[in-house]
């Protein structure tokens, strides 16, 4: 996974100190899916208060679950352990109840999505259960989005496109922040077959950004040789990678990679069982507008590539996704 250093585009005063830059990361995107971005917009402090307000899981289970998620369009609230078991976009509806069923994902997480949605609201702990948690989220969430559309804005001219080509396609904010919890687990019931903290997938969207704690975990699939590699944490850089619809925009120019989290090295408990530690993430899963039209780029395509897939809506592809991952 190449390691990138974004503060040269956010500094360049030419197009061309731009393109080199969008070069590297949509380089990264066709030959893995992944990249670690550092000299980035969000800083480090801003990251360590959503860690810390992320203590929203050790609230009762009953408080959690007044929270409870309990709609694939609206998708938000909170997702106890062993409800959602994600896999690979070519899975059908049935087998991923069965992998459901036989190993579902240990871990917990919080849904949340923009705060202005005319429909669906966010589901929202107490102040006085979680002091600041909403403003501190609501914040990360602007933060996050404007890191998005920088991005993209590289993504674009890498891709051959104006810089603003896809600005009017994501500018409704309609992402999901993730807060995500996986528990102390013994290893025993991991060794299962198909079980992991979170299986094997792909994401739904353009891109995700996700920030690690330091107990890892994450695992990325080589496309190439199809063996899975850690993507192990470094600090201060957020691992971003590409989703779906950005891979279906660019007709699988850009790589949509499986990945994975599966137990890191696990605390001795008895001769034959351990306890894997506690571990934290935070996902911030970037999409298009709910409306947008996602088709071949012009720039993806041509007599000898023509498209791949059929035109789609992002609210089509994500719902239909989401509904058959949960229960």
């Amino acid at each position: 996974i190449p390691l990138i250093d974004f503060t040269a585009y956010k500094q360049a005063t030419s197009l061309s100190e731009k393109r080199r830059i969008a070069d590297d990361i949509v380089n990264g995107f066709k030959e893995v899916g992944f990249v670690y971005l550092t000299g980035h917009t969000i800083a480090s402090d801003t990251v360590n208060r959503v860690f810390q307000k992320a203590k929203f899981f050790r609230l009762p289970d009953e408080t959690k679950e007044r929270l409870a998620w309990d709609d694939p369009r609206a998708n938000r609230g909170y997702v106890k352990v062993g409800r959602e078991r994600v896999s690979e976009s070519s899975k059908t509806t049935a087998e991923i109840a069965a992998l459901r069923a036989k190993a579902p994902d240990t871990k917990e997480s919080m849904e949340i999505g923009r705060e202005d949605h005319p429909t669906f609201r966010n589901k929202w702990p107490q102040e006085n259960e979680a002091p600041e948690f909403k403003q501190t989220m609501l914040h990360f969430f602007q933060t996050c989005h404007d890191l998005h559309t920088m991005v993209m804005g590289s993504i674009a001219l890498g891709l051959d496109l104006p810089e603003d080509f896809f600005d009017k396609k994501i500018d409704r904010q309609d992402h999901n922040l993730r807060l995500l919890s996986y528990p102390p687990i013994r290893t025993s019931l991991l060794t299962g077959d198909g079980q992991a903290r979170a299986g094997a997938h792909s994401d739904y969207g353009t891109l995700t950004l996700l920030f690690q704690d330091l107990v890892g975990g994450l695992e990325v699939q080589n496309p190439h040789t199809k063996h899975y590699q850690p993507a192990s944490p470094i600090p201060g850089t957020i691992v971003i990678n590409a989703g779906d619809l950005l891979a279906r925009w660019s007709n699988d120019v850009l790589r949509s990679t499986l990945h994975r989290v599966v137990a890191p090295p696990a605390q001795k408990i008895s001769a034959t069982e351990g306890v894997t530690p506690a571990r934290q993430s935070i996902a911030f899963f970037c999409n298009p507008n709910f409306d947008a039209i996602i088709e071949s780029l012009p720039t993806c395509t041509s007599a000898s590539n023509p498209s791949k897939y059929p035109t789609v809506t992002t609210e089509q592809y994500i719902i239909g996704r989401l509904a058959a991952t949960y229960t």
